[in-house]
C-alpha cells in the first residue's frame, strides 16, 4: 500500500465511487468532481496501459490515443514496476 496516498479522505473517496452502480452514475460523480481534461486524462492512461499490454508501439499508441511518448512512458513504468493496479482492472475488463 502506498503510504504516499493513503489517507480517511482518500479512503472515502474510493469507498464513494466504490457505491457507483452504473456508468451513468459514473458519468454524473466524474463530471461534477473531475474536470473534464482530468477524466479523458484518466481514460486515455487506461486505453494505453492496454494497447501496451497488446504490445503495442509508442508510435501506434501516441497515434490513436494522442498521448505524449512522457505518459505512454510513464504508464509503461507503472504495468512494469506499479502496485499492479492496471494489470487488475485490465483483466477484470476483458471478462
Amino acid at each position: 500500500m502506498n503510504s504516499k496516498l493513503k489517507d480517511d479522505m482518500t479512503d472515502r473517496l474510493f469507498e464513494a465511487i466504490l457505491k457507483l452502480e452504473n456508468i451513468e452514475e459514473c458519468y454524473a460523480f466524474f463530471e461534477d468532481i473531475c474536470t473534464i481534461n482530468e477524466i479523458k486524462s484518466l481514460a486515455q492512461r487506461l486505453e494505453v496501459a492496454k494497447m501496451l499490454e497488446e504490445k503495442r508501439t509508442y508510435t501506434e499508441i501516441q497515434q490513436i490515443t494522442g498521448a505524449s511518448t512522457a505518459t505512454i512512458s510513464r504508464v509503461n513504468r507503472c504495468l512494469s514496476y506499479g502496485s499492479d493496479g492496471y494489470k487488475l482492472i485490465l483483466e477484470r475488463v476483458k471478462k
